[in-house]
């Protein structure tokens, strides 16, 4: 979250709104409807329930009150308007008092299929729909709160956890594998990756073990963890994870299942 980005965010003009062009709303609609063709029969029902929910327009951008009066609606969370990056410590407050941080920019057509940076196509179709759900939701406040009461070195554990569950969890329903991380929503490529590649590990969700993975933003994710059903996170919340954290900095940080990356040489 403290790296340069070269995506600024869209303000909000006179009449309330944010004003995209019509390539910006162009981009949504492909995104979109690639998208929701890729998750069929593979994300969670939870999710597809909560995109009912949304109503997302299908030609343009959404606005991110329209979001907002769902979600509030629904759970008490709304869409807070941010920056394209963002520090950790206002990525926990905004969790904390249910304000789900999204960067009004959206990806540019030739970083159509990856970007590093989460962009509002991630936030609100990959995070969005999940967040009218209760469990879901107090999840992800939770994690606010602990996180914004934690260490700096504690933070850096606490960031797996989000990693792998808000942001590429899995579920193992007995209808089978299904997704219910935006990081996976929202790709394509991790759509197809994390439910059929026979190289990526799934397995089971132990927090500990979680905290003790190391994990890379730039790669398909060479393991993946599940969890049974959505409602398991409000059990994960109640666990005393700072306490968790201490466990797994004693045991220390399992060998990393990827490669290191490569240092770009300054010419």
């Amino acid at each position: 979250m403290g790296k340069a980005t070269k995506y600024v965010s869209k303000d909000v003009e006179a009449d309330g709104k944010i004003h995209w062009t019509d390539e910006e709303n162009q981009i949504w609609q492909e995104l979109i409807t690639r998208q929701l063709d890729c998750i069929k029969g593979k994300a969670c029902d939870e999710f597809i329930t909560g995109l009912d929910r949304l109503k997302l327009p299908m030609d343009r951008v959404p606005q991110l009150e329209e979001v907002s009066e769902v979600l509030l609606a629904t759970t008490g969370w709304q869409c807070a308007k941010v920056p394209a990056l963002i520090g950790f410590g206002e990525f926990f407050k905004l969790l904390s008092e249910k304000k789900f941080p999204v960067a009004t920019f959206i990806r540019t057509r030739a970083e159509f299929d990856y970007l590093q940076e989460p962009d509002i196509f991630h936030e609100i179709f990959g995070h969005c729909p999940l967040l009218t759900n209760p469990a879901f939701a107090n999840f992800t406040q939770r994690y606010g709160e602990l996180g914004l009461n934690a260490s700096k070195e504690d933070r850096v554990f606490l960031a797996r956890l989000y990693w792998f569950t808000i942001e590429f969890g899995l579920l193992d329903t007995q209808d089978g594998l299904r997704i219910y991380g935006g990081g996976i929503l929202s790709s394509p490529g991790e759509t197809q990756y994390a439910m059929t590649d026979p190289v990526a590990e799934r397995k089971a969700l132990d927090v500990v073990d979680v905290l003790r993975t190391p994990y890379r933003i730039d790669i398909m994710q060479p393991i993946y963890f599940m969890i049974n059903k959505i409602s398991d996170l409000d059990s994960i919340s109640q666990l005393d994870l700072l306490a968790l954290v201490e466990e797994a900095k004693a045991l220390g940080l399992h060998e990393p299942k990827f490669p290191p990356k490569e240092k770009k040489i300054a010419s």
